[in-house]
């Protein structure tokens, strides 16, 4: 079976060139190629047609297929669907901000934690993306735009922490200053809370933010929102936290989606700040997606401001985050979900 050429690093194609006895620069010359965003072995036009030749004999061109794209006529917010080599499909999401392009991508084909609010929880699991996968998506997006991303989420479909070791050596990858460059206080990684996991991660020191997807002010609620809250209770959840900003002195971002009569009532919020009181941390509300065949409404608008007010007057930092791209169903999770209850192949 051919590797993907997006999954080789530096190191793998100095000895892939050692063993087809080629000097290291053509290795190096190789690799860069990975940052540009290439989905044909014709696009490598610094090598020769020989070197070429033996790349497509051994590598798959591309990783990933771009199915379909869509484009906001609200805000230039883009979707892409991309189809693996096996068949499963993926979103990511390029975003416009003041501060420059964002994209928001997918570790996973599906995503297996259920929770009952998400678009993704129903449209089944394929399997974990590798870290090739992942940063085409990155790549491959850029090239579209033709401009440079200064930022990156894992926040699409799939939890990144069950696909750790994958999204970890991405992250270093994304970073490498021969290729996409970026920053790592520019990279923003999702949990829904799978606590070892992220005591592991905070074990690694790394300067990305970390963002926990809550919902909840206690266990009772979280739990009927998220099966993943029966394994991990709400304050060994919060005890990780906090040891996270202690070690690694970074805010952590804590996601509240907002629905109507669950768990967006201002005693939901009161009880919220006093569980985050000195915590280092930013909530960030949000006006919950709906989609065919969900359970839950959004939170209607007069209830986020109050819920936003009685956090703020607590001490609590929060913002109630920006809806992009919601005439194209921008919310990851949904396009997948449409096509594959459909039948769409």
């Amino acid at each position: 079976m051919k590797t993907s050429f997006y999954d080789q690093t530096l190191p793998d194609w100095l000895v892939w060139a050692d063993q087809e006895e080629l000097p290291a620069y053509r290795a190096r010359q190789i690799a860069a190629w990975a940052s540009r965003g290439v989905s044909d072995v014709d696009e490598l036009t610094d090598l020769p047609q020989s070197i070429r030749a033996r790349l497509a004999e051994q590598f798959t061109f591309p990783s990933l297929e771009l199915e379909e794209k869509y484009v906001s006529a609200i805000d230039e917010t883009a979707k892409y669907v991309f189809r693996l080599s096996d068949g499963n499909r993926i979103e990511s999401v390029l975003m416009h901000y003041r501060f420059g392009r964002s994209v928001c991508l997918s570790t996973q084909a599906g995503c297996r934690m259920g929770c009952t609010f998400c678009a993704s929880a129903d449209a089944g699991f394929g399997r974990n993306l590798t870290t090739g996968e992942m940063l085409a998506q990155v790549s491959l997006i850029a090239r579209d735009c033709n401009a440079r991303i200064g930022h990156v989420t894992l926040m699409g479909i799939g939890e990144p922490f069950e696909n750790y070791d994958a999204v970890v050596a991405f992250l270093h990858r994304v970073n490498d200053p021969a290729g996409l460059n970026i920053s790592m206080r520019h990279i923003s990684i999702s949990t829904c809370g799978l606590v070892p996991k992220m005591i592991e991660f905070t074990r690694e020191g790394l300067p990305v933010t970390l963002s926990v997807s809550l919902h909840a002010p206690n266990d009772s609620i979280r739990q009927q929102l998220m099966p993943v809250a029966k394994r991990y209770r709400y304050d060994d959840l919060l005890a990780a936290c906090r040891a996270h900003t202690q070690q690694t002195g970074r805010r952590i971002t804590f996601e509240y989606a907002l629905f109507d009569g669950i768990n967006d009532r201002p005693e939901h919020a009161r009880e919220l700040a006093g569980r985050l009181r000195g915590m280092l941390c930013h909530v960030n509300l949000i006006p919950a997606n709906e989609f065919s065949g969900g359970c839950y409404q959004r939170s209607q608008p007069s209830a986020v401001q109050q819920f936003q007010d009685v956090l703020v007057r607590s001490g609590i930092n929060a913002t109630v985050r920006r809806e992009l791209g919601a005439d194209i169903m921008a919310a990851c999770g949904q396009l997948r979900r449409r096509k594959e209850a459909c039948g769409i192949q």
